[in-house]
């Protein structure tokens, strides 16, 4: 578990070096926080309601959180934290994944159907930011769980200007979008917005963005196999429907 969340790590490292690629991070007013709620459509054997149990990262298979009824969606795990804070995460502007500050984190299953899914991150406190948070695709045909995108400033600790600095010159990031060699799902077009900070340090308000662009096809190899230039489709198959400007994968 411990190597996978190194990863997970390195992989924000990488999404936050993206934002180099449009800009930097500017101080701006950012608007009221959500209301402290949950909104969604939570799916899987893990959800009751609005609330669900995080798998178990070290499970086989898909750790009982179970795969969509119908092809045309895929399911994701959000993990929102560890974070001592009250965090949002929003889909699509409709779909928004709240953890308050009583829990350090946060599971959330949802469904989605291909093509591409805005998001957002919300994480607002006065003495400073602790924002983390990460999703992981599903895969229906291997019950296998990619990578997707993680994303941590602050945690542990309170986020700050030089950490993300920091990251950003770790990592000069390729010019391909970020994605789980093996998955389905892209994430592209990362960047955030920081608010006030009144040590001129430690920003106490932090919104950041992001698309996910999910395939049509599904993955027929499991999280780290060796994927290749192919990813994880199968030979000979296509993806009418994606939103990518990616070439033809490679033949297996």
């Amino acid at each position: 578990m411990w190597r996978r969340w190194r990863r997970w790590r390195r992989l924000s490292a990488l999404a936050i070096a993206c934002t180099a690629c449009g800009g930097t991070a500017t101080q701006v007013k950012i608007g009221a926080a959500p209301p402290a709620e949950t909104r969604a459509a939570l799916a899987g054997a893990l959800c009751d309601g609005i609330n669900c149990r995080c798998r178990d990262l070290g499970a086989a298979g898909d750790g009982g959180v179970g795969v969509p009824d119908d092809e045309a969606h895929k399911r994701y795990e959000i993990r929102v934290g560890p974070s001592p804070q009250a965090l949002w995460l929003t889909i699509g502007g409709s779909t928004v994944l709240y953890k308050s500050a009583e829990h350090a984190q946060a599971c959330f299953y949802v469904d989605l159907t291909s093509g591409e899914h805005p998001i957002e991150m919300r994480a607002s406190a006065p003495e400073g930011v602790s924002a983390a948070w990460s999703i992981s695709e599903l895969g229906t045909k291997t019950r296998s769980w990619y990578d997707t995108f993680a994303f941590a400033c602050g945690s542990p600790g309170v986020c700050s200007f030089s950490e993300m600095d920091g990251m950003k010159q770790e990592q000069q990031i390729a010019k391909r979008n970020l994605r789980d060699p093996c998955g389905s799902t892209k994430i592209k077009s990362v960047t955030w917005d920081t608010g006030k900070a009144p040590d001129n340090e430690h920003p106490s308000e932090l919104l950041v963005r992001a698309t996910l662009d999910i395939y049509k096809f599904t993955p027929f190899r499991p999280h780290g196999d060796d994927c290749g230039k192919g990813g994880g489709r199968a030979p000979n198959d296509v993806d009418p429907g994606t939103t990518s400007t990616d070439p033809a994968p490679a033949q297996p």
